[in-house]
């Protein structure tokens, strides 16, 4: 991957990971369509980066990334204001429900966010990519994606699928020019992790307290520095926290003991005997 001039698009990039991924794509010679539901943040984004370098290499976008018409108004943005898109980062993310008792509409809110948004980003953008040559999909899920969110089902199962699309996409269209990676990080200093896991429905209040107490936890300058070098290496998987790797071997070896360590893990965080 050249990020030399590349044209990126960033979503979720009002604040936290995809900020800094943003910030670090144009300090590598690009240029970046941000978009995030929040319009005030991530207008303030793009102007920073305007500012910071003396250029126009931001724009801003506010919409819900999962909606077809604002992907559309994202690559549209992208090809006027600075040219075809090279990269795609489908970072915007939700904890929407928790336990077992989570609605449909809930489930259909994680679904729609951490999934979907990535599959109608592809399907606007793939055909073109494979036309042309090149492109490159980043699909950010997390390490809850290869293992498992005590304490919320929607968020672990949506990251799961998320990690699957994002397999399958580098399976059918890798030999086509098209570049897939998946970011799975455990613990971020970011809002999501600071307030988005809330409530005391069915294990919300020890899901954060499960990937805090799991490893470091991160700034998001950091998954971005590892995300660069990952892009060049044309890496599929990024683990900015390696141990998850680890976790993930473990987990492979020996399905039954790794459900049996985090039954454990699960009953040590909620003070159970």
């Amino acid at each position: 991957m050249e990020l030399a001039g590349a044209v990126a698009v960033v979503t979720g990039a009002g604040a936290g990971i995809g900020a800094a991924v943003a910030r670090a794509m144009v300090d590598q010679g690009g240029s970046v369509v941000v978009a995030d539901l929040n319009a005030e943040r991530v207008r303030a984004v793009a102007e920073r980066i305007n500012t910071d370098t003396g250029a126009t290499r931001a724009a801003a976008v506010a919409g819900d990334a999962s909606d077809d018409a604002v992907i559309a108004e994202l690559v549209a943005t992208a090809e006027r204001e600075f040219g075809p898109v090279d990269l795609y980062v489908a970072n915007a993310g939700t904890t929407a429900g928790l336990g077992l008792d989570s609605d449909d509409a809930a489930w259909q809110t994680a679904l729609d966010v951490n999934v979907l948004a990535h599959v109608r980003a592809a399907r606007a953008l793939v055909p073109g990519w494979v036309e042309r040559g090149r492109g490159y999909f980043l699909s950010t899920a997390s390490a809850a994606g290869l293992l498992t969110q005590i304490g919320s089902v929607t968020y672990s199962v949506s990251k799961h699928a998320a990690v699957g699309f994002a397999e399958w996409l580098r399976v059918t269209y890798g030999d086509s020019g098209v570049g897939v990676s998946c970011l799975c990080p455990m613990g971020v200093n970011t809002e999501l992790l600071n307030a988005g896991f809330s409530g005391d429905r069915d294990g919300g209040s020890i899901a954060a307290t499960a990937v805090t107490s799991a490893g470091t936890v991160l700034e998001p300058e950091d998954v971005a520095a590892v995300v660069i070098e990952a892009l060049r290496d044309e890496r599929f998987l990024i683990l900015p926290h390696p141990e998850v790797l680890t976790m993930y071997q473990r987990k492979g070896s020996d399905y039954d003991r790794w459900i049996a360590g985090m039954q454990r893990y699960q009953r040590s965080l909620r003070g159970d005997a």
